[in-house]
């Protein structure tokens, strides 16, 4: 087949650029960043590595958006609820299950993109309004103040994702996830009541 008569796809930069995303996403929460192979994601993508540096920058930087989508989607789809813990710990174990990569791919960003200065966008704005939240739902009875509002809401996040595939824990316990996620939720429950 000649170069003339081979059909020629219309290029699509926004898909394109979701496709790296999404095979980034499998390359980096497996690998981390130093172990992630550009060729192996473009690949994976159907794509030109080439353009991995034009649509991102670097593997680094290719590793920043890919944090940023998670982030965001997480934000997005785990309604925060100071004024009850237990809810939003049930949510967000039930979220971290269904996305195994969340949690390996915000390990990956502590190992090896702390201290870059990049912080996945929105991160530190949610944390510290959901701080700020509880602070209120203290002050304003809903919840005991028997611990600080930075402690309650570690606890919580802890307790959420004690459970997922990551969990040193989690392979050997041979229970079912709605068991433990019943435990999470207790166990916030117990932590709020004081």
């Amino acid at each position: 087949m000649s170069q003339q008569s081979r059909p020629t796809r219309p290029r699509d930069a926004e898909a394109t650029r979701a496709r790296l995303l999404q095979a980034a996403t499998e390359e980096f929460a497996a690998h981390g960043i130093a172990g992630a192979r550009v060729d192996r994601i473009g690949a994976a993508a159907g794509a030109n590595k080439a353009l991995i540096y034009t649509y991102f920058g670097n593997k680094e930087q290719l590793f920043d958006a890919v944090m940023d989508v998670h982030v965001t989607r997480v934000l997005d789809q785990v309604p925060f609820t100071p004024e009850d813990l237990p809810g939003y710990a049930g949510r967000l174990f039930d979220f971290l299950l269904a996305n195994p990569h969340q949690l390996r791919l915000a390990t990956w960003h502590r190992l090896e993109r702390s201290g870059t200065g990049h912080e996945p966008g929105g991160l530190r704005d949610s944390m510290r309004q959901k701080t700020e939240a509880v602070a209120a739902a203290q002050a304003g009875g809903q919840v005991p103040d028997t611990l600080g509002p930075e402690d309650l809401l570690t606890f919580t996040l802890a307790l959420a994702s004690a459970w997922t595939p990551t969990s040193p824990m989690a392979p050997a316990s041979g229970r079912d996830a709605r068991e433990h996620r019943d435990a999470v939720v207790e166990a916030v429950r117990r932590l709020v009541a004081g």
